[in-house]
């Protein structure tokens, strides 16, 4: 992995992944989709991350989407290549077995907001920019935006996004249901690192089968869903950590999750 253009660190169950091509606006080539995906990898079978937040180097920009330079040195199939990696990268960032934060620290256009859209909170700093910006390049949104975009904020206002190619700010976005909550510019990552520490403090294994629990059953009927919120709890029930929470709760002391 190319260390450079991807930055790492990690401290109490946290870790941080930060896009690092500033003078490209964050934006993504192939090397920077296989680096992420490498540390997308890793990151599921460590036990030590509890929760992951993604963000973009520098103040400008979390991430401007493809690497348009790039892109215009691809063949056509090389392009359906770029497509098919990046649509697959965000569906296992989507269904990493961990939260993912979204820290939106400035323009997040085309792939930039489909990375957002495929984390499970957004938080966005004040000066953020948001968009499915595709249409104006005679292209549609291809890793997951036309799937993702309406579930999140509804099929109309979606339609008017994506087919005005059109830009919102923090407070649009926040409005439709785009983001979680916006602050500070300076506060962003200390926003999202205190609620990955409030995530820090539930039981691993219940949040993963919550957020698969979620995830697959908003994907099908509210009976169907209910029977997939079912089979996630009883995994639950077996766990070493139903019993330490219990046990916290009796002997009124913060419990210790192992994820066991």
């Amino acid at each position: 992995m190319n260390e450079s253009i991807l930055l790492s660190e990690q401290q109490e169950g946290v870790s941080v992944i930060t896009l690092n091509r500033p003078e490209v606006m964050n934006s993504f080539n192939f090397a920077l989709l296989h680096a992420l995906k490498a540390k997308i990898a890793e990151i599921r079978f460590d036990p030590d991350v509890r929760v992951v937040i993604v963000t973009g180097s520098g103040d400008r920009a979390f991430c401007s989407g493809a690497d348009l330079k790039e892109r215009a040195t691809l063949s056509p199939i090389q392009v359906k290549e770029y497509i098919y990696t990046i649509r697959n990268l965000f569906t296992e960032i989507e269904q990493l077995n961990k939260p993912v934060i979204a820290a939106v620290n400035g323009v997040a256009l085309g792939g930039g907001t489909e990375l957002a859209l495929a984390s499970d909170i957004r938080i966005a700093s004040q000066n953020a920019t948001m968009g499915l910006t595709e249409t104006r390049l005679a292209i549609i949104p291809g890793a997951g935006g036309t799937q993702r975009l309406p579930r999140l904020v509804g099929k109309g206002k979606a339609k008017e996004l994506i087919f005005t190619g059109k830009r919102i700010g923090a407070d649009e976005a926040l409005e439709i249901g785009l983001v979680n909550k916006i602050c500070k510019p300076e506060d962003l990552i200390a926003t999202c690192r205190e609620m990955a520490a409030e995530i820090c403090e539930t039981g691993p294994v219940a949040i993963e089968q919550a957020k698969y629990a979620i995830n697959y059953g908003m994907e099908t009927d509210l009976s169907t869903g209910l029977a997939i919120e079912s089979n996630a709890y009883w995994v639950c029930i077996p766990t070493e950590d139903r019993l330490e929470g219990l046990a916290a709760f009796r002997e009124k002391r913060k419990p210790v999750y192992k994820g066991l």
